[in-house]
């Protein structure tokens, strides 16, 4: 079975945005992955000091043949910084890995497919 780890923006630390609704969004995007018989997870970060241990235990747990970066991470022009640690990060932990970008929370599954 194939495996994917998205990796994204938690939304609860997003200023002004409904980070329930947008985490229910997420967490059906994952649901789909599972319809399609993809194994799927999802590791959430910010920008602090905890976002490079937790992504290096996500990344490091489990072999993933893609790993799908959200958009809340690399269009955010502030977010440049953490958008290039989690690519270093990917390449140095999971090297295996394809590295995939959705376009939206709603379109990770295709963003991965293209890669599977």
């Amino acid at each position: 079975m194939s495996s994917v780890l998205v990796v994204g923006y938690d939304p609860q630390a997003i200023p002004g945005a409904d980070g329930e609704a947008l985490r229910a969004a997420l967490d059906a995007e994952l649901a789909r992955f599972g319809e399609q018989g993809i194994e799927a997870a999802m590791t959430l970060i910010t920008f602090d000091a905890a976002a490079e241990p937790t992504l290096i235990a996500s990344l490091a747990g489990h072999p993933w043949d893609v790993v799908v970066v959200g958009g809340g991470i690399r269009k955010a022009e502030p977010l440049l910084p953490l958008f290039e640690q989690v690519v270093n990060l990917i390449r140095r932990h999971a090297p295996q890995a394809a590295i995939a970008f959705n376009t939206s929370g709603g379109d990770s599954v295709e963003a991965a497919q293209r890669w599977l």
